[in-house]
């Protein structure tokens, strides 16, 4: 069985609600980010992670989430099996991957990116992201477009990874409300299924 490593509200959820719209058997287990005893299992001490039924651990969000269209393809949960269609698959997935989350991290974790400690320091780099973010924020929002889905009218992983993420803008000043095709991006994935199975977990 799979079991998945998972913490709330990071990008961990988006395996989680792949693995809800795929209804596989599977098993999650909450950790702390970071904790001694998880890092023994994954040594970065980060999420999302996840064992095979051999026991064997895999990492990093997008990985997990190719592996699940691999081992169950037949759910169509990527691209279309053609060269172009996959490719935009990857392309959503590296942009997801590469622009859209790394923009969060100074708002997060703003100590990574100064030695300073100071409050003024601090809130100087929170306050730098919002530019960061925004850029990003509006980029999904054009590739959404008039579309249900990243990928058009099919659902995808992509969207599983994009929920985790694109809710995290409610921290921010420009919420997703200033993003049209994004709000209703979020509230119609709010209204999933799986989405709202997974979501159970942070409960």
């Amino acid at each position: 069985m799979l079991t998945l490593y998972f913490a709330p509200h990071t990008c961990a959820l988006s395996v989680l609600i792949a693995l809800k719209w795929l209804d596989v058997p599977h098993k999650v287990e909450k950790v702390k980010l970071g904790d001694p005893e998880y890092r023994k299992l994954a040594p970065l001490g980060m999420v999302p992670a996840m064992t095979d039924e051999h026991g064997k651990l895999m990492t990093q969000a997008a990985a997990l989430l190719k592996y699940l269209v691999n081992k169950y393809p037949a759910a169509k949960l990527g691209g279309d099996g053609t060269l172009d269609g996959n490719y935009v698959l990857d392309e959503k997935l590296a942009f997801l991957t590469g622009d859209f989350h790394p923009a969060f991290w100074p708002f997060f974790s703003p100590k990574r990116f100064t030695v300073k400690e100071d409050e003024a320091s601090i809130a100087a780099i929170k306050s730098a992201s919002h530019i960061r973010i925004d850029r990003v924020m509006l980029e999904l929002d054009r590739q959404l477009g008039n579309n249900a889905y990243l990928l058009g009218q099919q659902r995808s992983i992509a969207d599983a990874y994009a929920f985790a993420m694109a809710r995290w803008a409610d921290y921010l000043p420009k919420t997703i409300s200033h993003y049209p095709n994004a709000q209703r991006f979020m509230q119609a994935m709010q209204e999933d299924e799986g989405v709202q199975a997974a979501l159970k977990h942070e409960a």
